[in-house]
């Protein structure tokens, strides 16, 4: 299958579309994918094809601070600007799919999100508010943003890490979109999780936890969980496969 790739300017997210050639002027299932802190959405293009070989279409944005949003000066306060990109993603979600929904390019309401680290926990937040998202994939990112909030501030004390006393104050938005305390937003739809052992930025527990916490449950039954065993923080092409292949079964 040829693929298009082009450059789309969503109001004010630059972003990329990877579609069919031949139907991309046809209604399809839509999956938005986020990508990793301090990359750009050129670097998930191959995991982007691969989910648009499946006759989805994929959308790519440039998440705030990084790729054609790149600032020379961001915040120097550790994870500030970290939880402010995903803060935006979290914002412009629904300016996406109004770009799509208005151009009929939407088939049967098929919204699907993804994304890796920074993206997969964009992913997470989005799934407390929305529930017209039909399916999602968490890959090497965490439901539970005060887990990761913790760790900084163990960091602080442990290694006198320079944070703001009231940086937990000033976050405090993101106990509205913690999947971690609110699970039963998930609500049984499809997510697929991958997760490597040997991950030191974020850690396997932070997600396997949650899987096998809520697995079980009404809210959690459409989980899946892959772990990669010694993997670090980075996705190898059979999981991009993976992942695609969730999406062609379940959107």
């Amino acid at each position: 299958m040829k693929l298009a790739t082009m450059k789309r300017t969503i109001e004010h997210i630059p972003a990329i579309e990877v579609v069919s050639d031949e139907l991309k002027n046809e209604a399809l299932p839509l999956v938005i994918y986020y990508h990793g802190w301090e990359t750009s959405k050129e670097l998930a293009l191959t995991p982007a094809r691969k989910i648009a070989a499946k006759k989805i279409r994929v959308i790519l944005p440039d998440a705030m601070y990084h790729g054609e949003r790149r600032v020379k000066k961001k915040s120097m306060i550790p994870s500030f600007a970290f939880w402010s990109s995903i803060q935006h993603n979290l914002i412009e979600f629904d300016t996406i799919i109004d770009y799509y929904l208005k151009r009929d390019l939407i088939l049967d309401d098929r919204i699907g999100v993804a994304g890796f680290s920074m993206g997969g926990m964009t992913t997470s937040g989005l799934l407390t508010k929305h529930p017209e998202i039909k399916v999602a994939s968490i890959l090497m990112g965490t439901p539970s943003y005060q887990g990761f909030i913790d760790r900084l501030l163990l960091a602080k004390r442990k290694y006198h890490v320079n944070v703001p006393d009231d940086l937990e104050d000033i976050l405090f938005w993101t106990t509205r979109y913690d999947l971690n305390t609110q699970p039963e937003t998930l609500a049984g739809r499809p997510l697929y999780f991958w997760h490597g052992t040997d991950d030191i930025k974020i850690p396997y527990s932070s997600s396997h936890d949650f899987y096998k916490q809520y697995k079980d449950t009404p809210s959690g039954r459409g989980m899946v969980y892959e772990t990669g065993e010694n993997k670090p923080h980075i996705l190898t092409p059979d999981i991009m496969e993976h992942t695609a292949e969730f999406f062609s079964s379940h959107l």
